[in-house]
C-alpha cells in the first residue's frame, strides 16, 4: 500500500497547476476611479464574479460611506459601494474571453448584459449592452 500512495502523491506533485484566467485579479475603472476584484463567483468556480474593493472617493459630502442608494430594489440602497458586487456570472469562451454576464452600473441602478476581454496591450474591455446599445469601458491594472 506504501508504493501506491507514493506513486499518486508524486503524480499529484507532477500535474501542472491550473493557471488563472488573465482577467482574473484587480482593475481600476476609468479614471482610475473604483477598484474591482475579479475572482471565480463564490460556489460556481467555472464563471468570474468582480467586486469593488476600493474607491478613490469612498464618502459622499456629509462623511458617510457612499451607499448603492440609486438601486431600484429599496431593501439594497443601504448597501456601502465598497464591496458591491459589480460583475457577475461570466462564462468562459476561452483563455481571456467571456461572454454571458451582467454588469451592474451603480451610478444609474441599471444592470446591464455584459462580456468581457482582455486587450493585446494587457487591458481588459469590459462592454455592456441594455437592447441594441451598448457600450465599452477599458479598465487598467493598477501600478
Amino acid at each position: 500500500m506504501r508504493p501506491l500512495f507514493f506513486a499518486a502523491a508524486l503524480s499529484l506533485a507532477a500535474s501542472p497547476a491550473l493557471a488563472a484566467d488573465p482577467v482574473e485579479g484587480d482593475w481600476l475603472t476609468p479614471g482610475g476611479s473604483a477598484k474591482v476584484h475579479i475572482a471565480p463567483c463564490a460556489g460556481q468556480a467555472a464563471k468570474l464574479c468582480g467586486q469593488i474593493v476600493w474607491l478613490k472617493a469612498p464618502k459622499d459630502a456629509a462623511g458617510a460611506p457612499k451607499r448603492d442608494e440609486n438601486n431600484p430594489d429599496a431593501g439594497l440602497q443601504s448597501r456601502p459601494i465598497v464591496g458591491l458586487p459589480l460583475i457577475r456570472d461570466f462564462r468562459r469562451v476561452e483563455m481571456g474571453r467571456w461572454i454571458g454576464g451582467k454588469v451592474y452600473d451603480p451610478q444609474s441602478g441599471k444592470t446591464y448584459d455584459s462580456k468581457m476581454s482582455m486587450n493585446p496591450d494587457g487591458t481588459l474591455k469590459l462592454e455592456g449592452c441594455m437592447m441594441i446599445i451598448c457600450r465599452a469601458q477599458t479598465w487598467k491594472r493598477p501600478t
